[in-house]
């Protein structure tokens, strides 16, 4: 790894071997204002998830593979040390961009569906505990939450929340008995409900929602009035959210289906987070 490479991270740009590295990766992130640090426990390309907007090339299905953690570790510290000791940010970081957000469970698949899942945080929180970065930084995970159901990854959101976490659980659309097209998935509402609620009251939770046009139709009403009343059905039923992170496609997608995505207009988008707004919850939007 060196901090030395020519080329500048570019928000649309989210490249897994930017670093060099098997499991650790930079990226300057839209939604985090900031640099994150990626961490990708799926280098496999394999997810229990295939959503139509996915950037990941080759992606098939399955769940993450055995993991080297010392391996992980050691690419972390390294480039952590390269950020915040060394020249990583004046040769590699646009001069508006030139802070340390986060570091994010994101990779190349459902994070969660690595069984050294919390082995992995552990090891995350040691780290960031030696470079006195807990409190100042952000410790993120990325799920789609098939796993909340799983002890061990309720753990892990808890040993999170410790060190000031939060979980981005991605909800594109209401959950609603059968398959979800934007996700290419079986869904259960009652089942995401209950798998929200234990992300909630586990460590602090954003719903993570993108928005596009497919077919050059955009969610029409009825869609739309399902998504809002999802959420504001969980919130009635004690589930404490954080806000909406609510973007569109900034990036092509690397599914057969990219040709027929376009990104939803900025104003049709503010129209939606004003929707929201109103449910009580803050919205951060990223055009």
């Amino acid at each position: 790894m060196t901090s030395k490479a020519t080329n500048i991270l570019q928000v649309v740009d989210h490249s897994r071997d930017s670093a060099g590295c098997v499991y650790v990766y930079p990226v300057v992130s839209r939604r985090a204002g900031g640099v994150s640090v990626g961490i990708n426990l799926n280098p496999n390309n394999a997810c229990n998830w295939r959503c139509v907007y996915c950037q990941v090339p080759d992606l098939k299905r399955g769940g993450a593979p055995e993991l080297d953690l010392g391996l992980m570790e050691s690419e972390l510290r390294q480039l952590l040390h390269d950020i915040v000791h060394g020249d990583f940010m004046q040769e590699r970081v646009p001069p508006e961009a030139r802070r340390l957000n986060d570091v994010a469970f994101s990779g190349n698949g459902e994070p969660t569906s690595s069984l050294q899942f919390l082995a992995c945080v552990e090891r995350v929180a040691a780290v960031l505990k030696d470079f006195d970065l807990v409190g100042k930084i952000k410790l993120v995970l990325i799920s789609n939450g098939s796993q909340l159901d799983r002890a061990q990854v309720q753990a892990a959101l808890a040993l999170m929340r410790d060190l000031g976490g939060e979980v981005w659980f991605k909800l594109d659309r209401a959950p609603m008995d059968g398959f979800a097209p934007v996700n290419q998935v079986q869904m259960n509402r009652k089942q995401v409900a209950r798998r929200l609620m234990l992300s909630a009251q586990h460590c602090p939770t954003w719903i993570q929602s993108c928005m596009f046009e497919m077919d050059g139709l955009l969610p029409d009403e009825a869609q739309i009035v399902a998504y809002l009343d999802f959420l504001r059905l969980s919130m009635a039923d004690g589930v404490k959210l954080e806000g909406v992170l609510l973007y569109g496609v900034a990036r092509p997608s690397m599914q057969p289906e990219a040709p027929r995505l376009k990104a939803a207009t900025a104003d049709w988008m503010r129209q939606l987070a004003q929707r929201i707004t109103e449910l009580g919850l803050e919205v951060k939007l990223s055009l």
